[in-house]
């Protein structure tokens, strides 16, 4: 089964970068620590945390993961080594915003809302089921794997 993970309040980069792997990542910019343990706890995932406070509390000590570093560079090539992320295995499934699995849509009903130019160029698109953002195979997409490349091959 895979590791859903909820990312604290200082690493909310490495929780976008994980969702461009398709990485399950919660993150709320402004939870307070009680409420991300309880959240976690509840939810079952596992806290990503640089907070030493958090650590120490009773419902998190066996529930994270520390991340060492102030680099997501480093951050994310931390998480992708730990848990053995394979960083293509669901490249740009999720929502970035809203972290949600992103659903098939046709093309006749983005034609309203996408660039004209996007709309006569690309053939397939999906949504994101919460926030309806819409997400197509541009050239952004080859950017963004060359970028998780770079990331992932060398250390700090």
């Amino acid at each position: 089964m895979e590791t859903r993970f909820i990312a604290d309040a200082m690493l909310g980069k490495l929780a976008r970068w994980m969702r461009v792997l398709g990485c399950d990542v919660e993150y709320f910019p402004s939870i307070g620590d009680r409420e991300l343990v309880e959240l976690a706890a509840m939810t079952g995932r596992l806290i990503l945390t640089r907070d030493t406070l958090l650590v120490r509390r009773r419902r998190a000590r066996n529930n994270h993961f520390f991340v060492e570093g102030d680099d997501f560079r480093n951050q994310l090539r931390q998480v992708v080594e730990r848990f053995a992320i394979d960083p293509y295995a669901r490249f740009l499934t999720r929502c970035l915003g809203c972290n949600a699995l992103l659903a098939e849509i046709g093309k006749s009903a983005v034609r309203e809302r996408v660039p004209s130019y996007v709309y006569e160029t690309q053939a397939e698109f999906r949504v994101c089921p919460i926030c309806f953002r819409i997400y197509w195979q541009g050239t952004h997409r080859q950017g963004m794997a060359r970028e998780i490349a770079e990331l992932l091959k060398q250390g700090p």
